[in-house]
């Protein structure tokens, strides 16, 4: 597994990327607030907040909760450490060179709207199944999507195992980008939503032009 640690483009002072930052440290509360009310209770949170497609086409949430709602709470609700660690990874690679370029609240809107289109994917990839949709990985895939229009020979330090390397970015984001796509083509799921990536990482390439320009 390729995990990316580092870009070689620091942010830049005095506007560093605190959105980037607070969306961070609310995802990593939010788990943690979850995993501190039991399992029950997080079980619970996640049918209630997490997208659903049968909940989603039939337009009635759980408990009153809207369904159309569901589109921006499923961000932020992740099924254990790594999930998190490893979306929050990811954003906080390479989302301060996409804050820096669009700016701070462009950047929000962009990676909800990001999370938005990546959720819609997976409706449409299965509608009407109960089957739960939970986690950032959408909104990431936007802002990876932006990053390798941004900086696509940008160095960047990745872990191979336990190896470092400095690789392109678009080595680095086109083969991940490249797998999400043949895995979702597979159907072959594995508990993993494969076309909410290529649904974020769409979104995202489409609304960098709008965001950037």
């Amino acid at each position: 597994m390729v995990m990316p640690i580092w870009d070689h483009n620091p942010f830049k002072w005095p506007k560093p990327p605190y959105v980037m930052w607070s969306l961070i440290v609310v995802n990593f509360a939010v788990f943690f607030l979850q995993v501190g009310a039991g399992p029950q209770e997080m079980a619970h949170t996640d049918r209630l907040a997490g997208l659903i497609p049968a909940a989603f086409t039939s337009g009635t949430g759980a408990a009153g909760v809207p369904a159309a709602l569901t589109l921006i709470t499923y961000q932020f609700l992740h099924a254990n450490f790594m999930h998190v660690f490893g979306n929050m990874i990811f954003l906080f690679v390479f989302g301060d060179d996409i804050e820096e370029l669009f700016g701070h609240w462009r950047f929000l809107a962009f990676y909800l709207a990001c999370g938005v289109g990546a959720g819609l994917a997976f409706v449409m990839s299965a509608p009407g199944v109960p089957s739960l949709l939970i986690g950032a990985s959408g909104s990431v895939a936007g802002v990876i999507a932006a990053y390798l229009m941004y900086r696509p020979c940008q160095k960047v330090t990745v872990l191979l195992g336990l190896i470092p390397l400095r690789l392109r970015a678009f080595w680095v984001i086109g083969g991940w980008a490249i797998w999400q796509v043949i895995e979702a083509a597979s159907r072959n799921q594995e508990g993993i939503a494969y076309w909410a990536h290529v649904g974020g990482l769409a979104t995202g390439a489409v609304l960098f032009y709008l965001f950037a320009y």
